[in-house]
């Protein structure tokens, strides 16, 4: 078997491939792994195609609202697959660009295949041993699949496969109320299929601040058929149609769909990788275990991205890759979460940053709220956004910012000068205190920070 030995190892072109440029640039020898395309998740089954499909989602709601504000109009037709296969192009373009950037480079060799760990600081790829003096573990997560008696014999799909699917089902059960769920019932829901979402909770994105998960899952529920506090016993397949068997509130009934979605979660790409037989340890969900150096249990080795299972967001992955670059190569500096925000691109758009408010009592921790509705500002009444409002959460005695969290127009957006306020250690007085333009939808963020 030909052995080959590098300065710098790199098993994942996602976020890694941030680690792998800065290697390459500074003369070392880098060999890059991936098995798929590059890009890691988020370019191809993740952020970036989701996004660009649930515009066309947003876009529909947009005329189908027009009456509201006294424009009639009227949809005459939908391509589905021009809708998925625009989206699917300009992916796959840029994965290939990314690619064959990487193979250019003089100073990196890429091996498309998958690695497995045969020792320290070792793996064996495509029948080949691969050694280096430092290796970088960014290799992901993959959707978890629940374990639903009946799931192996019907066909499911889950995020990866949804995001490129060539017919539109009429009908699609969700199990899962998570982030990922809501986002495709949006862009499913919007362009007319009939969805179905089954959460095991009380609530639809039941991680957030709960009178942001409160109201979310009030406005999911006029647009959808939402089952919340519901088990799924199991799934069967009959002629063209797939039946779930669940149980609400003791009673066991069925729902019939096209097509099923499993949005429950996702799990590390660790077990693939044998990161045992390189020293590696994991926690009990299979996440690998790192400090703040982002460094692993064995010498040399570090790990980013959701393989760390810290964070799970790709701009979090790219501060961890900055980060190991720096423990690295340079002086070593914990990685800095201060004020990690996160936003989900739903209808209506969910965005957070600190802690919520339940995080606040559980750890007793004094605080004041403020809390705006979207609806009280010029720019919120001349949208008619009658359900977004902003909640800030704050420290009574120094005023600095403890945790803000948005659903509506824009949340996305409107959550960055609190993310900018926190990192800076503004209080909420600066941010109150700071004119905003009139009548932009930013006052709401501004009047909330009046407390």
């Amino acid at each position: 078997m030909k052995k080959r030995h590098f300065d710098v190892l790199v098993i994942g072109a996602g976020s890694g491939l941030i680690i792998s440029s800065y290697a390459a640039k500074q003369g070392l020898k880098v060999a890059v792994v991936e098995a798929g395309p590059f890009g890691g998740t988020c370019l191809n089954r993740g952020c970036i195609p989701s996004k660009m499909l649930i515009h066309s989602a947003d876009v529909m709601q947009t005329i189908r609202s027009s009456s509201l504000f006294g424009i009639k109009s009227k949809v005459t037709g939908l391509n589905w697959k021009k809708i998925v296969s625009r989206v699917s192009k300009i992916v796959d373009s840029d994965a290939k660009e990314i690619e064959k950037g990487n193979k250019s480079e003089r100073n990196i060799t890429v091996f498309k295949g998958s690695a497995v760990f045969v020792g320290k600081r070792e793996i064996e790829v495509n029948e080949e041993r691969i050694s280096a003096d430092k290796v970088f573990v960014c290799a992901g997560s993959r959707p978890s699949i629940a374990k639903i008696p009946g799931l192996e014999k019907v066909p499911f799909l889950t995020s990866d496969e949804a995001l490129r699917l060539k017919r539109q089902p009429k009908r699609l059960i969700i199990i899962g109320g998570g982030y990922i769920s809501a986002e495709l019932a949006h862009f499913f829901g919007s362009l007319g299929t009939k969805i179905t979402i089954i959460q095991r909770g009380p609530l639809l994105m039941g991680n957030e601040d709960s009178d942001i998960a409160k109201k979310f899952t009030e406005v999911y529920r006029r647009k959808f058929n939402v089952l919340l506090n519901a088990s799924t016993d199991s799934v069967a397949k009959k002629d063209k149609a797939i039946i779930v068997s669940y149980t609400v509130n003791g009673k066991k009934k069925n729902i019939t769909g096209d097509a099923l979605l499993i949005a429950t979660g996702r799990v590390p790409n660790t077990d693939f990788l044998d990161v045992k037989a390189a020293g590696i340890k994991t926690d009990e969900r299979g996440f690998i275990n790192v400090n703040k150096f982002m460094e692993t249990s064995a010498k040399n080795v570090w790990a980013i991205g959701d393989i760390a299972g810290k964070w799970m967001f790709k701009h979090s992955a790219n501060l961890e890759a900055q980060s190991a670059i720096q423990n690295a190569f340079g002086k070593k500096i914990p990685v800095d979460y201060t004020a990690m925000p996160h936003a989900a691109f739903t209808s209506p758009q969910v965005a957070s940053v600190g802690m919520t408010e339940d995080e606040l009592k559980k750890k007793g921790i004094k605080y004041l709220k403020g809390h705006h509705k979207y609806i009280q500002t010029g720019y919120g009444a001349a949208i008619q956004d009658k359900d977004g409002f902003v909640k800030v959460l704050i420290d009574p005695k120094s005023r600095k910012i403890l945790g803000c969290h948005i659903l509506g127009t824009d949340a996305s957006i409107l959550i960055h000068e609190v993310i900018i306020a926190m990192k800076a250690g503004l209080t909420a007085d600066q941010v109150a205190n700071t004119v905003h333009v009139h009548p932009a939808l930013s006052e709401v963020v501004q009047r909330a920070f009046n407390v």
